[in-house]
């Protein structure tokens, strides 16, 4: 239509103009009209792509590791869908998703998720994935750590920290991992509230994972390393490897540090801009048989080992009673990955 109209303007004003001219000009006026619509045509497709996009809030140890890569390289061109990650802590994410401006979220703090779900925020929660938390530090281990329970591990750790002898890394930023943190002194029997508060061995850093891991590691007290933090297993698996960090892991077993990670669909109840089918897409892809394989078998050939476990056909088929009992008590909501009154119609989630 443009292109019509700017020619009839032309040849209704060229009277006077003489053959080749009028040509000319007709030739730029053409060649003008073409790249207007070329512009309006890639506005048009941007904005048409907008209403494919997925706009995800996701914990920044998923996105570190590159496991979120792994999952766009995979669902895009599946389902023609562009993934929008947002990394943040699990906290943030959950804020961003209460706020509206992203359509799922990606998360590992169940206690929290319990909230957003219950305060109407999300809908749809799948356990998809899990691994386990890890205590590192110096290979001295001041201490004195090395074969104790996570909880004892806790213990230890803040007496040596009060005898001026380690220091402890916290990441203080809202994620799951802090979360994870604040329950493990509960746990051992300490108020994490007056904990912060002690000035000299508990740090307090404000960081995602990689950057804690590293402050943790150049951290040193007389010019010997002495600090410790928690830390997921993805972070630390690809920090090492890299060789950013020689942090062993010195208490790396335990139920207390299981590590769940879930996806939940923002509620388009609470906000219809939300892109909700595009969500539940991607919510059956993570839990279909290739999603629980890319998760399972993501980043054996860099490291060795899988960075994370897909949960779905453990908590279905009870392969391993004892550590799918640790997820239903750790990670489920009065007794289900999502109860029934939150599953916004989609009982295929569940089946």
């Amino acid at each position: 239509m443009f292109k019509r109209l700017f020619r009839r303007y032309i040849q209704s004003n060229i009277s006077v103009i003489n053959m080749k001219t009028r040509t000319w000009l007709i030739a730029l006026a053409t060649s003008a009209i073409i790249a207007v619509a070329s512009i309006v045509g890639i506005f048009i497709y941007i904005k048409s792509s907008e209403i494919r996009t997925l706009k995800i809030a996701s914990t920044s140890s998923l996105n570190d590791t590159g496991l979120l890569d792994a999952f766009e390289d995979a669902f895009e061109p599946k389902y023609g869908i562009d993934l929008h990650f947002l990394s943040t802590g699990s906290g943030i994410a959950m804020q961003n998703g209460k706020r509206g401006i992203v359509d799922l979220i990606l998360v590992h703090d169940p206690k929290a998720e319990s909230s957003f779900i219950q305060d109407g925020y999300g809908v749809c929660r799948k356990i998809i994935a899990y691994n386990f938390f890890a205590i590192v530090g110096p290979q001295t281990d001041p201490a004195k750590i090395q074969n104790s329970t996570p909880i004892q591990a806790m213990t230890r750790i803040l007496e040596a920290g009060r005898n001026g002898i380690a220091l402890w890394v916290s990441r203080a930023d809202l994620s799951g991992t802090h979360s994870k943190e604040k329950s493990l002194w509960t746990t051992a029997g300490f108020n994490w509230s007056d904990i912060r508060n002690e000035v000299g061995w508990y740090k307090e850093v404000g960081q995602q994972m990689g950057q804690t891991l590293l402050m943790t590691y150049n951290m040193k007290i007389g010019g010997v390393p002495a600090a410790y933090t928690l830390t997921d297993m993805g972070t630390y698996l690809m920090f090492t490897k890299e060789g950013r960090i020689n942090l062993p892991i010195i208490v790396g077993q335990g139920q207390e540090l299981l590590n769940v990670y879930s996806v939940i669909a923002v509620s388009n109840t609470k906000y219809a801009n939300v892109s909700f089918e595009n969500a539940i897409k991607f919510i059956k892809y993570s839990i279909s048989d290739e999603g629980q394989q890319l998760i399972s078998n993501y980043g054996k050939e860099a490291y060795g080992q899988s960075l994370f476990f897909g949960a779905v056909n453990l908590l279905k088929n009870n392969t391993d009673p004892t550590l799918a009992e640790w997820i239903r008590n750790y990670a489920f909501l009065n007794g289900s990955e999502c109860p029934l009154e939150y599953r916004d119609g989609h009982p295929e989630l569940y089946s």
